[in-house]
């Protein structure tokens, strides 16, 4: 599989969970966060990761917020996934090799045109498939202009 550009329309406000190690409590910070919502509000999940000042890598299980005042009335906090364009691979049945998950995002994160304060973005396309994502830097964005996509 090889990487394309995805442009992402419009900023997404998620609620999220905050996994405790990564990767060993990626598990259960989804499981916790599903755990809060209800099951019958469709809405996309994701995972949202970046290294702090030590280099650890804070993880963030997320989901879509449906609703204005959700976070709040879930006493949750809530992330902004930029809109903009995004360099992406497609990963099908992710769970039979889930090492390709950090595999992919090694080498998007090493395309020179990332933005270096972005984070990596995991979109559950469904059960069985993730879309691997990294924001180009938006100097980038602008000088490349926009297709549409996503």
């Amino acid at each position: 599989m090889t990487a394309e550009e995805y442009y992402v329309n419009e900023d997404i406000t998620v609620l999220f969970k905050t996994a405790t190690s990564f990767p060993d409590g990626i598990q259960k910070a989804h499981k916790d966060l599903h755990s809060l919502l209800s099951p019958s509000d469709r809405r996309t999940f994701y995972g949202i990761s970046y290294p702090d000042r030590n280099g650890n890598i804070i993880y963030k299980a997320a989901a879509e917020q449906v609703r204005e005042d959700e976070a709040k009335k879930l006493n949750m906090e809530a992330f902004t996934i930029r809109k903009g364009k995004y360099i992406c691979e497609v990963l099908k049945e992710w769970r039979k090799d889930e090492m390709s998950v950090g595999r992919t995002f090694k080498k998007l994160l090493s395309d020179p045109r990332i933005d270096k304060k972005g984070y990596c973005l995991e979109i559950y396309v469904n059960e069985k498939d993730m879309r691997c994502l990294v924001p180009l830097d938006p100097s980038y964005s602008r000088k490349a202009g926009t297709p549409e996509q996503g």
